[in-house]
């Protein structure tokens, strides 16, 4: 069977990771598994690891919001193809994150060798849903939000989610070891590409991307 050199996975239930990770890496023994637990750490695995074969994410991993960060690497590491692993299960969630790129979508309640099945069928080039699933309409706002999120630079997209925590630019401009001049310029080119006048209206926007049913608070 094929073995991939490397698999990414982003989540940050440790628990969750050690029991996936202990029966996959009995499977895929040739694989390089690489962590992350935060967008931050996700970001830094995918820089150095450009080559992965296959990115497990988390929706809710901390950092994110919602499709943003399955938008964003589809966008840019494009060649990283994206298997969503989630409790989030709802139908409309699973169509939407087919929708914006996902090679797969995995709840959490599934029995790990049904993961490890879907791992395969990814890698294969082929699509993996759980059986209970069927399409249903994308939401046109959603869309035209995601292509946009989709438009924005890696650096422009790592300024628009600090922007979401909160932070000042000077306290980013300090983060980034770059001038405050030049996070005010990434910031008007955010606002033009997302089609708004300021940071609030910004954090706003890619609210429409977080995962906002009633009664979920966690993955």
């Amino acid at each position: 069977m094929f073995q991939p050199q490397k698999i990414i996975i982003a989540d940050d239930h440790p628990l969750f990771r050690q029991a996936l990770l202990g029966t996959l890496k009995n499977k895929l023994s040739q694989t390089q598994w690489l962590e992350a637990q935060t967008i931050a750490e996700l970001e830094q695995q995918l820089q150095d690891n450009n080559d992965s074969d296959l990115l497990l994410l988390d929706l809710n991993i901390p950092g994110a919001h919602g499709f943003s960060t399955l938008i964003h690497v589809r966008n840019h590491f494009p060649q990283i193809p994206v298997v969503i692993v989630s409790a989030h299960e709802e139908h409309n969630t699973i169509s939407k994150a087919m929708g914006y790129g996902a090679g797969g979508f995995v709840p959490k309640s599934t029995p790990v060798e049904d993961i490890f099945t879907a791992i395969v069928t990814v890698l294969s080039g082929e699509i993996w849903l759980p059986k209970s699933f069927q399409d249903t309409p994308k939401n046109g706002e959603s869309c035209d939000i995601a292509e946009r999120v989709a438009s924005l630079t890696q650096q422009q997209y790592k300024i628009l989610m600090m922007f979401a925590q909160g932070l000042l630019n000077k306290q980013i401009a300090y983060d980034l070891n770059v001038s405050e001049a030049t996070i005010k310029a990434h910031a008007t080119a955010i606002f033009r590409k997302l089609n708004v006048r300021n940071r609030t209206q910004a954090v706003i926007a890619i609210a429409q991307l977080d995962l906002t049913e009633k009664g979920f608070e966690q993955s």
